[in-house]
């Protein structure tokens, strides 16, 4: 899980702390020391973590990309120079842009923001942004929440008696409360002094970036390892009282299985061991031979691990979280009823392994198994909208045919209350109405038309031409011979 440092910048984090032996000591230098702290941690403990520093005041630059080299990051810090106001909005969304870039929107990522609490004054500070949330266009709202998986961690360099006198607390607990409440805010207890600081950060650390240790099992051989990051106990919404499921400390492998590719996993976790052992046996097993291992992770709860490559030359032992349940894959079957297929009465894959049991088939057809339309991307609209205009561009002779796209076409919108479509298209067929060679046959500008009249129609929303049963019909005109009339 990576994550993403927010340093303030800012003048206010230039106020002087007293601190005894040190005249020139600013609150700076109390986040430098406890990023410090963090930063000796991950060093240690999440090495294959990548760590980015994002600097911010009026404006925000990405100091380190996603890295490994935590001496970089530090020098970075060390070196970090003071600007001019705080304006955090902009560092959120500069925070926003540098994951997605680097991740994408499905990566997990974990946001620490140390700042002294001093949020900015007039337009461009935290207050005055989250006065103004609801009241934004779509192309300016607030970049709270993330459009990726996060927790935010507010790191103030202040005690909560001095925030709690202004209204900067509410305004960082409502920062978290826009994130879907994932995260936390950390202030100072006592004076500001390296010793708060330190107490401050370690309870970041104990609560984000402490390592899960854990035992590996099969039969007689075991291995200690551990899991980074943390995995997430896991509550089941379908439980009348939900009780959070929490991964064991001891794990067991129960078995192995080919496969070609893994999917997306639904939480992945790096695992690393220090001395050959039986981790690192089974780990580089199933990275030659291709496969699979089963792990129960609990009561009712399994997993697997697999080996992934991050480069060429290097691979780790990974571990995906299946959801709890006892048919957490459904075209698999439940899970308690795989076994070896030298027990089964007949080879399940044939002789000559021509087939296979799987997926498993489900007893009763799905209502929804049928054919519809789905635009998942641009693209599958892009080529609905062509098929129309070019059958357009064919009036008279593919009537039946445009019509029959267009309703198509007409009735998903509906479904999906895409009314803009619906004009977007009516305007398209009567742009292609006046591109017309003076050649065309005089029944496609009259059909071209009518649809389009009809299209608009439907996207005013009237109940008479907006139901979803209604169909439109080619209109009849003196130029319409038997077959290109025909009412579908």
């Amino acid at each position: 899980m990576p994550t993403v440092v927010l340093m303030d910048s800012s003048l206010s984090m230039t106020r002087p702390v007293s601190v005894e032996g040190s005249e020139e000591f600013q609150r700076k230098n109390l986040a430098v020391h406890g990023l410090t702290m963090l930063f000796e941690h991950m060093a240690t403990n999440y090495r294959l973590e990548f760590t980015s520093l994002v600097a911010f005041s009026s404006l925000w630059e990405l100091m380190v990309p996603f890295s490994r080299d935590y001496n970089t990051l530090q020098e970075a810090l060390n070196n970090l120079e003071d600007f001019d106001k705080t304006c955090l909005e902009a560092a959120l969304q500069g925070v926003s842009n540098v994951v997605q870039q680097e991740w994408g929107t499905s990566c997990p990522c974990q946001v620490v923001l140390v700042t002294d609490g001093a949020l900015g004054i007039g337009r461009g500070s935290l207050r005055h942004s989250l006065q103004t949330v609801k009241q934004r266009m779509e192309d300016k709202k607030f970049p709270l929440p993330f459009p990726f998986p996060s927790k935010l961690y507010v790191m103030c360099i202040a005690n909560a008696e001095e925030l709690q006198a202004t209204d900067s607390m509410d305004n960082l607990e409502q920062l978290i409360h826009l994130n879907g409440g994932e995260g936390q805010i950390y202030t100072m207890e006592g004076p500001l002094c390296l010793k708060s600081v330190q107490s401050m950060f370690s309870k970041l650390i104990d609560q984000a970036y402490s390592p899960f240790h854990a035992v590996l099992r099969c039969g007689n051989l075991t291995s200690d390892v551990q899991v980074f990051p943390r995995p997430e106990p896991v509550t089941i919404d379908e439980e009348v009282d939900p009780i959070p499921k929490t991964v064991q400390t001891e794990v067991d492998e129960i078995g192995t299985g080919a496969t070609d590719d893994t999917e997306e996993e639904t939480s992945t976790n790096q695992m690393a061991g220090k001395s050959p052992n039986f981790c690192v046996l089974l780990h580089g097993s199933l990275k030659v031979e291709g496969m699979v291992a089963l792990v129960q992770l609990g009561p009712d709860w399994l997993g697997m691990l697999y080996s992934q490559a991050d480069s060429k030359k290097k691979s780790n032992l990974m571990m995906s979280l299946f959801e709890p349940g006892s048919e957490p894959l459904p075209w698999l079957g439940r899970m308690s009823q795989l076994g070896p297929a030298s027990d089964a009465a007949e080879n399940p894959y044939g002789e000559d392994d021509s087939k296979s049991p799987f997926p498993i088939q489900p007893k009763n057809k799905r209502s929804y198994a049928q054919n519809v339309t789905v635009w998942i991307k641009a693209s599958g609209l892009q080529t609905d909208v062509q098929k129309i205009l070019r059958n357009a561009r064919k009036l008279p002779e593919k009537t039946q045919t445009f019509y029959k796209e267009l309703n198509r076409l007409r009735k998903a919108a509906l479904a999906f209350g895409f009314w803009e479509l619906l004009k977007s298209v009516a305007e398209l067929l009567e742009r292609e109405c006046t591109l017309l060679p003076d050649s065309a046959h005089p029944d496609a500008a009259f059909q071209l038309s009518h649809a389009a009249q009809q299209l608009k129609l439907a996207s005013s929303g009237d109940s008479k031409y907006a139901a979803y049963e209604h169909n439109i019909t080619p209109m009849l005109t003196d130029f319409s011979g038997g077959g290109g009339a025909d009412r579908i």
